[in-house]
């Protein structure tokens, strides 16, 4: 088949992008989706995927394809032979398949905080730029639920991309735009920034996927193939070549410029690639051999610089996305605050990160024994449109939330480790007889170093650290037993405290989840909270100790 045809001016240009949307947790969790277990619930496995791609690629040059989900592109690296990876670079190089959007996940743009947007694209794109020297154009955030300014502008223009990719936006704005072909604009997503914080925007017609009919997964029961095998029957060449000229035709008629864009793929797609290309390269060869209409395997990034090329005038668009909805009363907006908890978590751990991985880089991460790594990991999958949204099942929240307390763990012993060096006098921490410990569990009312007897004369030396880059004075507050406290400063200056009687509903909660959770008998809660004001240096930490008499 003849696949060699690239845009034709003069002529309405279908540009054929080959995707997959492999949600980084969902039905299954995220490792569920990569091996393919659990396929009662959905019967999908992303290694499955890129394996099939791959092969598929070095088929024909002239076939292309996009990835975005870089949690699955990299465990899928990390298993690759050499010979298999010089074949993905090569691959990559010729721009037969190109990495879009870049991060870790499609991530969330309504209970996201922009700076996990930010760490997430970072994780992935730097990945790329180490494997592949290359840095992604394009934004393609499908199909989170609504669109934030802040991606426009942040995630979009300030991130480098020249233009963006959305399906999801309400009901009643996509028809009007698409009355006034209007779904294609310039988006400012910033006020104050102006045009310097514009981007194109393309948002498509319906959803992700392509036009009725030409769906071609192997296990789709509607595809209708093209048979093009004279001895066979239901030979239907030219049916099909009717039925894709009419569809562009439709198309063509709510956008501007002769380019448009069908998204061939959705959900988990390509797990036999083969079904897809064989349709694609047949569609190409007869429909530019009828002539109406031009086919051609393109990119979101060829798409985007034919655009740019029409000079074509483009609606301005301020504000945002929000809400969403797909249908009368069918409002997107349950999930900004569903799963509470979740959030909550995602948003503290967020800040321990950026604390933690200060910590780890004044002493170096090849001198501790844990790093960062693994909880920035963690949160990047979580940012996921399934995942920090509360949209996923069970399941896979309880997944979610496993990943990340691991992560916390991890990062918690280089916070430890570190403290420790920072702390010590001697150039060699290993030797240093301090050993951290943190109160992770305060908001049950749990810490066992501070509810240590200190009616012997021993000491609670107490590290406040503050990761922000100004001075902040706060007041902290640790369950203690004694009665009679003292905290004094590093230079021996008593600080002003106050006792707060723990209450039994505290203390009955306390109980409670230690001995369900950490399985721990608690036979003597702590009587008091021990209030105090600290005040600590920017990107510094100031030390308080905690005493039952001044001078011991």
């Amino acid at each position: 088949y003849n696949t060699t045809g690239g845009v034709v001016a003069g002529k309405l240009n279908v540009h054929l992008v080959a995707h997959t949307h492999d949600d980084v947790g969902w039905l299954k969790t995220v490792d569920q989706y990569f091996v393919g277990s659990n396929n009662s619930i959905q019967g999908a496995a992303v290694q499955y995927i890129l394996d099939s791609v791959l092969s598929a690629l070095q088929e024909d040059k002239n076939r292309k394809f996009i990835y975005v989900e870089q949690a699955y592109f990299q465990r899928w690296w990390r298993d690759l032979s050499d010979q298999k990876q010089a074949q993905v670079k090569k691959l990559v190089e010729s721009g037969q398949l190109e990495f879009i959007n870049g991060g870790m996940c499609m991530h969330d743009e309504a209970t996201t905080h922009y700076i996990d947007m930010i760490d997430q694209t970072t994780l992935g794109h730097r990945f790329i730029k180490k494997e592949f020297g290359k840095i992604p154009r394009i934004g393609w955030q499908i199909d989170p639920f609504g669109h934030s300014a802040v991606q426009a502008y942040l995630l979009g223009t300030e991130l480098g991309f020249d233009s963006l990719f959305f399906a999801r936006i309400d009901y009643q704005d996509r028809q009007k735009r698409k009355d006034q072909k209007a779904l294609e604009v310039v988006w400012r997503g910033s006020k104050t920034f102006g045009a310097s914080s514009q981007i194109f925007t393309s948002i498509f017609p319906e959803g992700y996927g392509p036009p009725d009919g030409f769906y071609f997964d192997v296990n789709e029961e509607t595809a209708i193939p093209v048979q093009d095998d004279a001895l066979l029957f239901d030979y239907n060449v030219q049916e099909r070549v009717n039925d894709f000229v009419n569809a562009a035709m439709i198309q063509a008629n709510v956008t501007r410029t002769n380019h448009i864009m069908w998204t061939m793929g959705t959900d988990f797609q390509y797990q036999y690639a083969n079904s897809w290309f064989m349709e694609m390269d047949k569609l190409i060869h007869y429909v530019n051999k009828d002539g109406r209409v031009n086919a051609l395997y393109s990119t979101p990034s060829i798409y985007a610089d034919s655009k740019h090329a029409a000079n074509e005038s483009w609606p301005l668009k301020l504000d945002d996305f929000f809400p969403y909805a797909d249908s009368e009363n069918a409002y997107w907006t349950g999930y900004f605050t569903s799963r509470p908890a979740l959030k909550g978590y995602v948003r503290m751990l967020s800040g321990y990160y950026l604390a933690s991985r200060q910590l780890e880089f004044l002493v170096g991460r090849n001198s501790l024994g844990q790093n960062t790594g693994f909880l920035g990991d963690a949160l990047a999958i979580a940012q996921h449109h399934d995942g920090v949204s509360g949209t996923a099942k069970q399941h896979t929240t309880n997944d979610y939330a496993k990943r990340l307390f691991i992560g916390a763990s991890k990062a918690e012993e280089v916070v430890n480790s570190a403290l420790t060096c920072l702390t010590n006098s001697s150039s060699q921490c290993e030797k240093s007889a301090t050993r951290f410990q943190q109160c992770s569990l305060l908001n049950i009312s749990y810490c066992p170093a501070s509810e240590a007897n200190l009616t012997d004369g021993t000491r609670l030396v107490l590290v406040v650290y503050n990761p922000l880059g100004w001075k902040r004075t706060e007041i902290i507050q640790v369950p203690v037993n004694s009665d009679s406290p003292i905290v004094t400063d590093i230079d021996g200056n008593t600080m002003q405290s106050q006792l707060v009687q723990v209450s039994k509903a505290s203390i009955a909660l306390r109980n409670f989840y230690l001995m369900a959770y950490l399985g721990i008998p608690s036979n003597k809660a702590p009587m008091f909270w021990l209030a105090f004001s600290v005040s600590i240096p920017p990107l510094g930490f100031s030390t308080y100790i905690i005493s039952t008499s001044k001078g011991k």
